[in-house]
């Protein structure tokens, strides 16, 4: 290696060290024609202004006429999001209940429903929550509309991204960006875990009321910053079944094939505990791959 190349390796190792001591610049833009879909990426090992978009390049292609024995939940977010879309008033969304039944799915489809209208889906980590001002700020002048997308959300005591989270749905001095809202999934209902001891906080006043504590005021007023709840329960056997049938069908399964797969796919449901979407939709990507025929090609 010859010395200049060896004092442009230093020069280039020395500019990185120096640019990870810097606040936190403006984040870059991504190419707003890549993609429908960015997830929000933290540039490895430090924490300058290296924190970008980057584009989706094979997002889920699930539509809503896919999501079967939800259509309560369904038709609220789709009202909830067309309303967005149309530039009306609209709600941020939680989306809470009983594992693989469809929440982020069901947020999923939104996207591939409304894109055609503008609509943009931002993934973001919990661990990252810190920087949704930052976020928010680099799309609030976009003609786009664009949901903050928070995924399988539960928070411990004295994280840091409950406060972040609680100040971008209503908590700051500044205005919430008319083109931007928040959908979140979560197995809690109110987002942080429920325990015993809350009942500590509770006291009986002479007039027989209670008073609630602060403790369990302060778990309950994240949750309440979403206008819009929507709560998804485990599904009946024959639920479980019909789901099994659309995936199955999808794969270019027979109907002769679907009734052949019923009893097989209640010992796979039995066996993994829960006859959920998610696990409806496992067996049909396991049994279509293995007929003999090729059913799947899916």
């Amino acid at each position: 290696m010859s010395s200049l190349e060896q004092f442009l390796r230093r020069a280039e190792t020395l500019l990185a060290r120096v640019e990870a001591l810097l606040p936190a610049g403006v984040p870059r833009e991504p190419d707003w024609k890549r993609g429908f879909a960015f997830r929000w990426r933290r540039r490895p090992g430090g924490t300058g202004a290296g924190n970008y978009l980057a584009p989706v390049l094979h997002a889920s292609t699930i539509r809503l006429e896919d999501l079967q024995h939800v259509d309560a939940q369904k038709r609220a977010i789709e009202q909830n999001t067309r309303q967005f879309v149309l530039r009306r008033p609209a709600n941020n969304v939680l989306l809470t209940g009983a594992r693989g039944t469809g929440k982020s799915s069901l947020i999923k489809a939104c996207l591939n429903g409304f894109a055609a209208q503008g609509l943009r889906l931002i993934e973001v980590d919990k661990a990252d929550l810190a920087d949704l001002p930052d976020i928010v700020d680099l799309v609030a002048g976009r003609p786009e509309r664009f949901v903050i997308f928070c995924d399988d959300l539960s928070f411990e005591e004295g994280e840091a991204g409950y406060k972040a989270l609680k100040v971008a749905l209503d908590g700051s001095i500044a205005a919430p960006s008319d083109n931007v809202l928040i959908y979140a999934t979560s197995n809690r209902r109110h987002l942080m875990p429920e325990k015993m001891s809350d009942n500590a906080g509770y006291t009986h006043g002479e007039d027989g009321d209670l008073h609630p504590g602060e403790t369990v005021e302060e778990r309950i007023s994240l949750s309440e910053r979403f206008g819009l709840w929507l709560s998804f329960y485990p599904f009946k056997q024959d639920d479980y079944l019909d789901i099994v049938a659309h995936w199955l069908a999808g794969f270019g399964c027979t109907p002769q094939q679907i009734d052949a797969a019923c009893t097989e796919a209640l010992q796979w449901a039995l066996q993994r505990g829960s006859r959920s979407g998610r696990v409806a939709w496992q067996f049909a990507k396991d049994h279509a791959g293995r007929l003999p025929d090729g059913a799947s090609n899916a």
